[in-house]
């Protein structure tokens, strides 16, 4: 796989004007470091989308929902009274709970993570996953990709979690497993705020986006008029 080769086949199936996707990884060692963020982790994003590196790790993510997704921490124990009485996310602590124990958030092997535009990566290795900022119409050209190759019923996915939870833990959580799921995102009213209004989270883990690479060209992306329409509104 090949990072120009893809940003390449990107530009040219979704047109200029749509973000480059954003990739994340663990790291033994400090990239960029930023100073602590209050709130959200995708606060960073702003930065990221503008080509800057961002590390962060437990002292500099302020939320401790954020620390946890990540795997830096233990669960807090105010997590389930916080998502389910403060917030109202779910009906009840122990729903919250429930959830949590079927996720089984990974602890993170590293002690820093990293994002960066895929464009100031060199390459693949050691990515956990591609993410994109889509519109509806970008995310109908990403969930047919993602379809062209793949029959199961979870092929794309939308579950329950925060934004850091479908974007870093479940790509963490598939790659784990090899699977080949793909995840929509950003339903979280949490992480809304830091977004524009018409974009949604595409998060594809590399344990399928190594599949995925090679079919792109070979799906409705390229070379149909249906496709064309759309790129042509996108622009």
């Amino acid at each position: 796989m090949d990072i120009k080769v893809f940003l390449n086949n990107f530009r040219e199936a979704f047109g200029e004007k749509v973000d480059l996707p954003i990739v994340f990884w663990f790291s033994d060692h400090s990239v960029n470091p930023v100073d602590k963020i209050g709130g959200c982790l995708f606060k960073c994003m702003k930065d990221v989308r503008e080509g800057k590196t961002v590390t962060l790790s437990v002292d500099t993510i302020g939320c401790g929902g954020g620390k946890f997704y990540a795997g830096f921490t233990e669960m807090p124990e105010r997590i389930p009274g916080f998502v389910s009485l403060k917030e109202k996310y779910k009906q009840t602590p122990e729903k919250v709970s429930e959830f949590l124990d079927e996720l089984k958030v990974p602890r993170a092997k590293s002690a820093y993570l990293n994002f960066a535009r895929m464009d100031q990566v060199e390459s693949f290795d050691n990515l956990e996953g591609v993410l994109f900022l889509a519109t509806p119409d970008m995310l109908s050209g990403l969930a047919t990709w993602a379809f062209f190759d793949n029959n199961a019923p979870d092929a794309v996915t939308s579950l329950f979690g925060s934004g850091c939870c479908s974007v870093v833990t479940q790509a963490v959580v598939e790659n784990n497993r090899g699977g080949k799921r793909t995840f929509i995102g950003f339903f979280d009213p949490s992480v809304r705020p830091y977004f524009e209004p018409d974009i949604l989270s595409f998060m594809i883990p590399l344990s399928r986006f190594r599949e995925m690479y090679d079919t792109m060209r070979s799906c409705c992306l390229f070379d149909t008029h249906a496709w064309e329409k759309v790129k042509a509104r996108m622009e």
